[in-house]
């Protein structure tokens, strides 16, 4: 099962004007530089969502199974699990939409996120499960941890000022703000 993403935020967690401001940018130059700087948040986000397996843009996570687990839970890689928006039973005549809360976020979306099924779901009988679920820091979710904000700054500054250069020594120190925010495999 590998969640999809459908839908994400468009705003990233940092913003091209909090970046100039923390790279002391002087204001008369126009914003040249501005697709360049949007270009590195970006990349920074989506390297510290690796490194963390935490999901730092909100976004709609759609999720396929052949049949219901068995113990009535589904573990997610989705860390901070926001919300089950929709669950169905998808067939050659549609998706059937189940009632909300037969499938519901688990007690700890944070560092065990998981969905709980009840008991009283209908059989698939053959038919795909399909569940929609929110997911990240930010939007309705929790507020991004200001470390890994600050991290965000620093290695997309870096990035900006090491141009072509290797940045291992900054890569270091950025590490080391998200690395209390990584979720740990078994």
């Amino acid at each position: 099962m590998i969640p999809l993403r459908i839908d994400a935020a468009a705003v990233e967690p940092v913003s091209v004007a909090e970046l100039r401001a923390y790279l002391r940018f002087d204001s008369d130059d126009g914003g040249t530089e501005d697709g360049l700087l949007q270009a590195l948040i970006t990349a920074v986000r989506a390297s510290l969502e690796i490194e963390t397996r935490r999901i730092l843009l909100p976004g709609r996570y759609r999720i396929a199974l052949p049949a219901w687990p068995p113990d009535g839970q589904v573990p997610l890689p989705l860390s901070p699990l926001v919300a089950v928006t929709r669950a169905g039973l998808a067939g050659a005549e549609g998706v059937t939409d189940l009632d909300v809360g037969l499938v519901r976020p688990g007690p700890d979306p944070v560092e065990a996120p998981c969905l709980l099924v009840d008991p009283a779901v209908p059989d698939s009988a053959g038919r795909t499960i399909l569940i929609e679920v929110a997911a990240g820091f930010g939007g309705d979710g929790p507020a991004m941890p200001a470390p890994l904000r600050l991290a965000i700054l620093r290695l997309a500054a870096a990035r900006y000022e090491h141009r072509g250069d290797e940045a291992d020594a900054v890569r270091s120190d950025t590490a080391d703000l998200a690395a209390p925010f990584r979720r740990m495999r078994l």
